[in-house]
């Protein structure tokens, strides 16, 4: 028997024969980059997600970096978020020269602790990063209050949760701006990176544009007044060369015309692979129950998913068996953002954020795609309890 963590050959299969043609489409047409089917996906994407503006980019890295850099986020300035996530959600904080505040997460949901975040608010701080973790939607009433009451941005990393939904809302809607990944094991994944911010807001928008390609043009131009109003230029472009014309310093990211045309025959799926992924938990939590602890879906969301974890004492053996299986397992994450090495400089110690801390130490995810066999799902399961 062998179960991959994540395997994408069923998908490959049930979409081989558009996703082909629409790459086929694109290389006969051979306008790569920034053509029609990037066009096509933006559109389609802000439909689904209920946005005015989705702007495609490289990576989801680049998604959060860009975000930040648009709402003015600088050196100094502090950005609260969790230590329980991804490298790149604290990375981007530190690319633009700003400084995470982590804040310790809720046992029970995995997501940032809303009653915490309050205490950690300093004259310095400009935005709340919250992460819907693994596809959990975070408690966003509550968060947008306390930056509502102070005067914060809210910056949603989703790169984990398209199509995940809080009180009936898409997530990726519920804040100024927000973030998503289409890394090839994310729920909505292409045959490469990708990545996307979204937002309602128009001056956030012209400046993710404008900064995704290399600060340059009319958009450069307007971004540059949006973020510095003493800037006055009204000086005349050369016609056809206004790319030539630099106002910003900026960055290559650009999603490819060919992921672009990938995610849109994708995207037509999420729904159902989202669904599928449901029924999966579903089912492991019935047969797993009263022996793990898993990650708890609040009444009012609606998660997707993307990493199933479970927590247990006895993490190492069981993790032991299932290899002898041949089944895979994944450690997300080995160690909190607050005890990276790279984050020494800022005085965390261990202790400091316990409930994190202890979560890392027991927690584990076990096979999770929408493609997952019953007949898979049930030895899976036979060997974590036996």
């Amino acid at each position: 028997m062998s179960v991959k963590l994540i395997d994408l050959t069923g998908q490959y299969n049930e979409i081989q024969k558009e996703v082909e043609e629409s790459v086929i489409n694109v290389m006969r047409s051979t306008n790569y980059i920034m053509g029609q089917e990037v066009q096509n996906f933006e559109e389609n994407i802000a439909k689904y997600l209920g946005v005015k503006h989705a702007i495609s980019v490289a990576n989801g890295t680049d998604a959060l970096i860009l975000s930040l850099a648009a709402l003015g986020i600088k050196k100094g300035d502090e950005i609260i978020t969790t230590p329980f996530t991804f490298f790149a959600t604290a990375e981007s904080i530190e690319r633009v020269g700003a400084v995470p505040v982590f804040v310790d997460i809720d046992k029970e949901t995995l997501n940032i602790d809303p009653a915490l975040v309050e205490k950690k608010i300093t004259e310095r701080t400009k935005a709340i990063l919250p992460v819907h973790i693994f596809g959990n939607p975070c408690d966003m009433d509550a968060i947008n209050e306390v930056a509502k009451k102070h005067n914060l941005y809210v910056i949603e990393d989703a790169c984990q949760a398209i199509g995940a939904k809080y009180k009936g809302k898409q997530v990726g809607t519920l804040s100024d701006v927000s973030c998503f990944s289409f890394f090839p094991t994310k729920n909505l994944g292409g045959m490469g990176d990708g990545g996307l911010v979204a937002t309602n807001n128009d001056d956030i928008a012209k400046i993710v544009k404008a900064l995704k390609n290399h600060g340059s043009g009319v958009l450069g131009r307007e971004a540059l007044k949006l973020l510095n109003p003493d800037f006055k230029d009204d000086a005349e472009f050369v016609e056809g060369f206004e790319k030539y014309y630099n106002y910003l310093i900026g960055y290559n990211s650009r999603l490819d015309e060919m992921q672009a045309a990938i995610l849109n025959v994708k995207l037509k799926y999420i729904d159902e692979w989202n669904q599928k992924r449901r029924n999966v938990a579903v089912q492991y939590k019935k047969g797993l129950n009263k022996k793990f602890v898993f990650q708890k879906e609040t009444e009012n969301s609606e998660m997707v998913y993307h990493i199933f974890s479970v927590q247990s004492e006895n993490k190492d053996k069981i993790i032991d068996c299932l290899h002898e299986k041949g089944i895979a397992t994944g450690t997300y994450y080995p160690v909190p953002m607050h005890l990276q090495k790279v984050f020494l400089k800022l005085g965390y110690k261990e202790g400091d954020l316990p409930i994190v801390e202890e979560v890392c130490k027991n927690i584990f995810a076990i096979p999770m795609f929408p493609e997952l066999s019953e007949k898979n799902q049930n030895e899976i399961i036979k060997v974590m309890i036996r």
